[in-house]
């Protein structure tokens, strides 16, 4: 399944070029490869970045926890209503996603993403939210 979408990101577009394989999401033009299941549980923010970096998945072990821009960049902004772009399958949308990004004035929060309204906030590290990891693809 190919989904190209065009996403508004401050002033410019970014091209985006997803396709659906088994249990991932690849962006053939940034390269990055999502998890496309959701963490059965949720976690904090430090579990979320374990979690990650000792995901093996499709064949893969370098997976980790998205930084803020990289976790924005699946969220479909082309309609009335933000959402998660189309491909991915298992995305949960009753509470948000953590990214890696921490808040710049206060360390013991970081960034996340809900992807059911396609909104950015940051909250304390120590909350339990989702996780979808990222590697950096071929």
């Amino acid at each position: 399944m190919k989904i190209i979408l065009m996403i508004m990101i401050g002033l410019s577009l970014l091209n985006a070029d997803f396709t659906k394989t088994g249990d991932t999401v690849k962006d053939s033009i940034s390269k990055l490869e999502f998890q496309d299941d959701t963490v059965g549980s949720k976690m904090t923010w430090e579990s979320a970045i374990s979690y990650c970096e000792n995901l093996t998945l499709s064949g893969h072990s370098d997976w980790r926890l998205p930084n803020i821009n990289e976790l924005k960049s699946i969220i479909d902004r082309s309609g009335n209503q933000p959402h998660i772009v189309y491909g991915f399958q298992k995305t949960s949308y009753d509470y948000p996603y953590w990214s890696s990004t921490s808040y710049e004035i206060d360390e013991f929060n970081a960034w996340y993403v809900n992807f059911d309204e396609g909104s950015v906030y940051y909250d304390l590290k120590a909350y339990n939210y989702y996780v979808r990891c990222v590697r950096d693809g071929e």
